[in-house]
């Protein structure tokens, strides 16, 4: 019989743009015991959660609470449960995360619209508010900050628009929430998709979301009682029901509401992590952390800087928690990327599509996100970069970034 050795995984720093370390406080509090998931103990561990995620996601909505599944268990609850089939939808694409928008409306069986600009640059509001007005979409759905290209879109003046036509605003920002801001209240989103393993600093496993009242109107009208809680319920018509069970927003709401209508077994020590990660936010504060992100952004790019590399994409949009770097002409990228790896335990991130092979994405979100990682970072990749043929200034790099740290702490 094959043997097998104790679980030992290797310390990693981990500088990608998701997922990132996970703080021992978090991990500290996976252990704790279970409870069964209607004990008035854990329904009230439910509660505090929601509360500390509307503050999270700065809204007043009645619902906020998370999804049982990665970020895009989260993503997909929402756009399945908010668009019905004939929908027209809008999604503006400028990365990755963009298609996977399109790809999922379209399982919605939605008629979808899309405008495109290049990667490495977002919209100006102006462009996506002239789709809308020929279009006429039902939906807007957008990602907020777009990890493949390292760059943020701006939302406030979008929600407003979607206002004015009717328009329901769904908003991916699983990259973004915990790290920049995200004033679901103040830009008008309809819906937002949180993710746990990005800038919260906790597992994969949850997907926070919030939707106002816009939201779970059209929520009520496709609401769909599962078969075996009806009592002599009407239900609706045969096209407009949310056509997933897991997935559906007005039955988790349901079990997330004082009523407990039962749906699924909540996932105890994920929620446990959850909340632990919630309370370190709110503990940090969030215009604390929002500046604390951008200090080691700065003391990075000063670093790559320092050390010859440019900076891909436009710097007017940048995303404050992933920097994207071209990767030297006759440098082999993944090389590089497994020599930090294997040699220092550092992991840095590839790309997609288009931008395979051409750039690094460098993620400082969370607990990841800490002065000795990037200096460990630069100073390691310096040596990698140098060993690969790269000329260098040795010791540059670090220097740049030390003088933002000490130019910050004087």
């Amino acid at each position: 019989m094959k043997r097998y050795e104790d679980l030992s995984p290797s310390l990693r720093c981990i500088m990608t743009p998701g997922p990132v370390e996970v703080d021992p406080r978090v991990l500290r509090a996976m252990s704790f015991p279970v409870l069964g998931q209607f004990d008035p103990e854990f329904t009230g561990i439910m509660n505090e959660t929601m509360e500390m995620l509307r503050e999270l996601f700065a809204t007043g909505n009645q619902w906020a609470y998370p999804v049982d599944g990665t970020s895009r268990s989260g993503i997909e609850a929402v756009m399945v449960s908010l668009i019905a089939p004939g929908d027209r939808v809008l999604v503006p694409v400028y990365g990755r995360f963009g298609h996977l928008l399109h790809e999922i409306a379209e399982r919605c069986g939605a008629e979808v619209h899309t405008i495109e600009t290049g990667w490495g640059s977002v919209f100006e509001p102006g462009e996506i508010i002239a789709a809308m007005k020929r279009i006429r979409p039902d939906v807007v759905a957008l990602v907020h900050g777009e990890t493949s290209t390292g760059r943020v879109q701006p939302l406030a003046e979008i929600g407003q628009a979607c206002r004015e036509q009717d328009a329901l605003l769904i908003v991916d920002a699983v990259a973004t929430i915990g790290g920049i801001p995200v004033r679901t209240d103040a830009w008008k989103l309809d819906a937002v998709v949180g993710g746990t393993q990005k800038c919260l600093s906790v597992p994969a496993g949850m997907a926070p979301v919030t939707y106002n009242a816009r939201a779970e109107a059209k929520l009520l009208k496709r609401k769909r009682v599962e078969r075996g809680l009806r009592g002599g319920e009407v239900q609706p018509g045969e096209h407009s029901f949310v056509r997933s069970n897991y997935f559906d927003l007005s039955m988790l709401q349901d079990y997330w509401s004082p009523a407990r209508l039962n749906h699924h077994t909540e996932m105890t020590s994920m929620l446990y992590a959850l909340r632990e990660g919630l309370r370190l936010v709110l503990e940090e504060g969030l215009e604390a952390r929002y500046a604390r992100h951008k200090l080691h952004e700065q003391a990075l790019v000063a670093g790559l800087t320092a050390m010859g590399l440019a900076l891909y994409g436009d710097p007017d949009c940048k995303l404050t928690v992933v920097t994207c770097v071209l990767i030297p002409e006759g440098i082999d990228g993944e090389a590089v990327r497994s020599l930090l790896l294997e040699h220092f335990g550092i992991e840095i991130a590839s790309s997609f599509g288009p931008l395979k092979g051409l750039i690094w994405r460098i993620g400082t979100m969370g607990f990841s996100c800490r002065e000795n990682n990037v200096l460990r970072l630069l100073g390691a990749l310096e040596a990698a970069l140098q060993r690969h043929g790269y000329p260098v200034a040795c010791g540059r790099a670090v220097q740049a970034a030390l003088d933002v740290y000490e130019a910050e702490s004087g």
